[in-house]
């Protein structure tokens, strides 16, 4: 999960995504906006303005939201009146995962049904890349994962079967001179299982 901050670019806030909406509302609570979709009601995010008087260590760019940084924008919060509880899963959402059994789809041809070992859990994912096999390891994005495309990763069926993630290529990754054919990106054999994909 990461936040934003472009202090060149658009001043002194951060921005918080939490998911992509197409309509959006807004609430004001002092320096904070909480951004809601107007048809479900689902949170998408938060801007903090004056974001330097509530957070210690601000870099230009892309941050990684860790505890700390949770810390201090539950301060924030607070300061502002916003009883928000901001109880935020921080595991990685990109991971290393291990191919360790694939089934073919009762439904899909092209579809196949697999057991990702991602180190503290298996979980099934339905891929339809030509070159999944068993045994590889592979980069999973994890339910509540946000593509680079702003694909947000959800729980899902395809074709009637449970699929917990995303088994990704190198293009759906965003990764320089991605292959352009299709096929999931397989890790060296010495990548650990459930470590966080480093992109």
């Amino acid at each position: 999960m990461f936040v934003y901050y472009n202090q060149k670019g658009i001043g002194d806030v951060l921005l918080f995504p939490v998911k992509n909406s197409e309509k959006v509302t807004f609430e004001s609570f002092g320096d904070v906006v909480k951004i809601i979709d107007e048809t479900t009601n689902e949170l998408v995010g938060y801007n903090i303005f004056h974001a330097s008087n509530y957070f210690t260590d601000l870099s230009e760019g892309k941050i990684k939201l860790s505890e700390e940084l949770l810390g201090e924008m539950k301060e924030a919060f607070k300061q502002n009146n916003l009883t928000d509880p901001l109880d935020l899963d921080l595991s990685p959402k990109f991971v290393v995962g291990y191919v360790s059994e694939i089934k073919p789809h009762e439904n899909a041809d092209k579809l196949r049904v697999c057991q990702v070992d991602v180190g503290n859990d298996q979980l099934q994912i339905v891929c339809g890349a030509p070159n999944i096999d068993q045994g590889q390891k592979v980069v999973v994005a994890k339910v509540g994962a946000i593509m680079p495309s702003g694909l947000e990763i959800k729980p899902t069926k395809l074709r009637g079967v449970d699929s917990h993630g995303m088994i990704c290529s190198q293009k759906e990754l965003g990764l320089p001179n991605a292959p352009q054919e299709k096929g999931i990106y397989v890790l060296p054999a010495d990548q650990e299982v459930g470590n966080e994909f480093q992109f």
